[in-house]
């Protein structure tokens, strides 16, 4: 007598299920394997603190003082000036023709200097923008021309998207940074494809199902099964006995007691950790829409990130060097308006805030290091209300020394620190860490 058993469709439906879901993690690894997120913010007044050294001795028409012009106009000029039109002050096409480089100069450096002397074509530019003052700017001779030079190569060019390159930030007409766009086509294709094995899969099952039960009923019918045979085909799922089971309840207990251990260890390593921390702050600033869209570099408002040991928090008078003119009755406006009249500063609520204990220098790090503002604070840009991006922990900190290679390149100070680094560890980048980035004393003492 031929034995039945139902045991091999069981083992069937087993490894199918186990193909599919390989199928499908290769799938999501292959597809989706997209390159890490840049860690590159909105590029920061970097370029434009570098641009001094880049612009000195500069002739006009130089193509390294048309890129010193480009960082330095970008970083100090953009937010309130256009090439080709007028934003806050007048589109600068032409400038050169209309003003001589020597009206320019201290037009630049102090503007209400000139204003103040009677200089007619200085009195009427005032008169014409609603008598807006243009700041001041400490920027040297040669500076102030490579801008200049920078504005007449751009003259007529086609006004198109900011570069966003390394940003994240979409550019305003709606045209994608390139690969961000393949990204997130990519990131669709994964997610359609999954629902497609998930649905296929339950179609499976289901069809198995069926399969199961009309071969059980077409047994059943049959006269010449043995006793095991009939034992098999009614067998049932006994979730009683199989609750009670020692094995089973010794593994819930287990994992329960593991769960527990994990949260409160968790719990007690995250006591003064404030990453995530979102206050809600007096006035509704949307660094998504000033540092994202209309793209204004971080050193324009916080003035000190490539200079000072501390990044300070812009002054209301910045604010006022647009918003004077620009959505003057919005509420939130109207609340520096009050601060200003009530000569009271704003009570902005701190997020970033490293212990006393430990010392940080936001320029080494910003001006020295080159490390870019989404390194720490994440995808600023991005952000309508600012949290705390990082953990800004020891451990973090330390990691990214050990990770961080130091660019020594034209820094004769590093020459034999490289060389002994070479000797010692091969190929090895020259990290923080090997530079003593990680001894106590540089942040403790």
């Amino acid at each position: 007598m031929n034995s039945i058993r139902l045991r091999p469709l069981s083992h069937l439906f087993l490894a199918l299920f186990l193909t599919f879901a390989a199928v499908g993690r290769s799938s999501a690894q292959t597809v989706g394997a997209a390159p890490a997120v840049s860690k590159e913010g909105v590029v920061p007044g970097a370029t434009a603190a570098a641009a001094p050294a880049a612009a000195a001795g500069a002739t006009t028409g130089d193509a390294a003082a048309i890129a010193a012009g480009d960082a330095l106009f970008k970083g100090n000029c953009a937010q309130c000036h256009a090439i080709n039109d007028v934003v806050v002050g007048p589109a600068l096409a032409g400038i050169a023709k209309r003003r001589p480089i020597s009206w320019l100069i201290p037009w630049i450096k102090n503007s209400s200097k000139v204003v103040a002397s009677g200089d007619e074509y200085a009195v009427k530019l005032y008169n014409q923008y609603g008598k807006q003052q243009m700041p001041s700017f400490q920027l040297s001779d040669a500076e102030i021309t490579s801008i200049i030079s920078y504005v007449t190569a751009e003259e007529g060019k086609t006004a198109g998207p900011a570069s966003t390159q390394g940003t994240g930030i979409k550019p305003a007409d709606g045209a994608e940074t390139p690969g961000v766009g393949a990204e997130s086509t990519s990131s669709k294709y994964i997610d359609i494809l999954l629902i497609v094995l998930v649905v296929v899969l339950i179609v499976m099952v289901v069809t198995l199902v069926i399969i199961a039960n009309i071969m059980k009923d077409v047994l059943r019918g049959r006269k010449d099964l043995d006793g095991r045979d009939v034992e098999q085909l009614e067998q049932r799922f006994d979730f009683a006995k199989f609750y009670k089971s020692p094995v089973v309840r010794g593994l819930a207990v287990g994992i329960f007691a593991l769960v527990v251990l994990y949260e409160s260890v968790q719990g007690v390593m995250a006591i003064g950790l404030t990453q995530g921390y979102q206050p809600t702050q007096p006035i509704a600033f949307s660094h998504k829409l000033h540092a994202g869209e209309h793209q204004i570099n971080c050193a324009y408002c916080h003035t000190s990130v490539y200079k000072s040991k501390s990044a300070n928090i812009p002054s209301a008078n910045i604010c006022m060097n647009c918003h004077s003119q620009i959505k003057t009755e919005s509420p939130e406006i109207k609340k520096i308006y009050r601060a200003i009249e009530r000569k009271q500063p704003i009570q902005w609520v701190r997020i970033h805030n490293i212990p006393d204990l430990a010392y940080f220098n936001h320029s080494q790090h910003t001006q020295v290091g080159g490390i870019e503002c989404q390194t720490c604070h994440g995808p600023i840009q991005n952000m309508e209300v600012v949290y705390q991006y990082s953990a800004l922990t020891m451990g973090w900190c330390i990691n990214c020394h050990r990770e961080t290679p130091l660019n020594t390149k034209g820094n004769g100070y590093y020459n034999n620190l490289v060389k002994l680094h070479q000797t010692a560890n091969g190929a090895a980048p020259f990290t923080v860490s090997s530079n003593g980035g990680t001894e106590c004393s540089k942040c403790h003492y």
